[in-house]
């Protein structure tokens, strides 16, 4: 049951919260042992937080728009009674965490009652949802299947239905990549639209989080609860609240909408181009814009995230180097060993790159991309061809979405039900434009051209 349905039916006293709770409870239960996409799932508490959210409602108080909506946060959001692990095996010996991340908070302020935390890729350092420690996270389409990382988890819950909305982070795309490989929807804001305040780091000028949904209306009531300056976060202190959810149905008529040439149409397979195609069709667009040195982008997008990563995990790579998951702990001592030039020509590239940006959207509102060049590899895959080239896969599944989180820019990833395995389009709006994509979103949603299709057996 989508989440807006759930909160309607719990305010409307025809469930109760405990109800909803105990239903996804059950899924999760029935259903993870085979998709692996919970490390800790939170019953007491959970059902605690139902039983506080029906009595408020017998008492004639409103718990929110998202009242008893069960949700589940990837495991680098600090949850209150857990160590933070970021799919780490090192974290696992932090002291509990105090204190919920901001969002979850915010999400719990707004009625929905968290019921667990979420297998990710090693410090997000990851685009496969294979966790070395944890198992990997299958795919609810195949479960042969990734389901894409690092929010791997996040993705498999949402697409088998185990939960109506996870959260979970994107620095290269971890939010775009699971929502592609996993046909459901995926909101990478505005770089600082939302608070990473009590989330375990990756890339602190790239990080963003964001929430996944299986419907465009449910993906805007979560981004709508969780907006709003906090202190506790530098990049995220000055922003109002700016609502979406009232917005989704407005006309998109006058959008000048576009699809990204040139790089975005390279190194792809048939089913990306032909979602994209489905996308553009449907929309009525024919215009074709080149986003300017959209590979260099890629490139310094790759610097600075090893070596920030790599800067943030010194003193683990020295103390314990064995307790890493070994590919992404040479990829760290890789970026602690980038000279210090190559870091600063990636952010004088990224600042010219962000001005480029700029400009071009002063001339189109949206842009349509691939979110991924194929649908979900195999697990354990480790090369695919493109174009004749034989390709590591962990590397390049990000092509398409590395060079718009570079900038923080704000992009919805909906999914095309492609048979037999969906696969994912961005949607890309300016900064600060989130209403933009997620109003076009929810037209090709309308027009059943993007949804989140049922997976088998889950």
């Amino acid at each position: 049951m989508p989440a807006s349905e759930i909160a309607h039916a719990v305010l409307a006293r025809k469930m109760s919260a405990l109800a909803a709770t105990d239903a996804a409870l059950a899924r999760i239960a029935r259903h993870d042992p085979v998709l692996n996409s919970f490390t800790d799932v939170l019953v007491d508490r959970a059902r605690a937080r139902a039983r506080a959210i029906d009595a408020a409602i017998a008492a004639g108080k409103n718990p929110g728009p998202l009242a008893g909506v069960p949700f589940a946060v990837k495991n680098l959001f600090d949850v209150q009674g857990l160590p933070t692990r970021a799919g780490s095996k090192i974290n696992r010996d932090l002291k509990p965490s105090p204190r919920d991340a901001t969002l979850v908070e915010r999400m719990e302020a707004a009625g929905a009652v968290l019921v667990g935390a979420l297998n990710m890729g090693e410090y997000a350092y990851d685009f496969t949802g294979e966790n070395v420690h944890d198992g990997p996270s299958r795919n609810p389409h195949d479960t042969t299947r990734m389901t894409g990382g690092s929010s791997g988890g996040s993705g498999g819950a949402v697409g088998g239905g185990l939960v109506p909305l996870a959260l979970g982070s994107d620095t290269n795309g971890s939010i775009r990549v699971p929502s592609s490989f996993c046909g459901i929807f995926g909101l990478k804001p505005t770089y600082g639209r939302l608070s990473r305040a009590r989330s375990f780091p990756f890339v602190s000028s790239l990080d963003h989080l964001g929430p996944f949904a299986r419907s465009v209306d449910d993906l805007a009531l979560a981004y709508d609860a969780m907006q709003g300056p906090d202190a506790d976060d530098a990049a995220c202190t000055t922003r109002p609240i700016e609502p979406v959810s009232a917005l989704l149905a407005q006309d998109i008529g006058g959008l000048r909408i576009a699809i990204a040439g040139g790089y975005f149409q390279k190194n792809v397979f048939p089913e990306a181009k032909e979602a994209v195609a489905r996308v553009a069709k449907a929309l009525g667009i024919t215009r074709v814009i080149e986003i300017p040195e959209a590979g260099r982008a890629r490139a310094a997008a790759y610097v600075i995230t090893t070596v920030e990563g790599a800067s943030l995990h010194l003193d683990r790579l020295r103390k314990r180097p064995n307790d890493f998951d070994p590919a992404v702990r040479d990829r760290l001592i890789a970026g602690a060993m980038v000279p210090a030039p190559f870091v600063d020509r990636a952010q004088k590239f990224r600042r010219w790159y962000r001005a480029q940006m700029l400009e071009l959207f002063k001339s189109v509102d949206v842009i349509i991309a691939p979110a991924t060049p194929c649908v979900a590899p195999k697990l354990g895959q480790q090369t695919f061809v493109l174009d004749g080239v034989e390709l590591p896969v962990r590397a390049n599944i990000g092509i398409h979405t590395q060079p718009i989180s570079f900038i923080g820019l704000p992009v919805v990833a909906v999914p095309v039900p492609l048979d037999p395995m969906p696969i994912g389009v961005q949607i890309i709006a300016a900064p600060w434009r989130e209403e933009l994509a997620l109003r076009v979103a929810y037209a090709l949603e309308r027009m059943g051209v993007v949804a989140a299709p049922r997976s088998k057996g889950f």
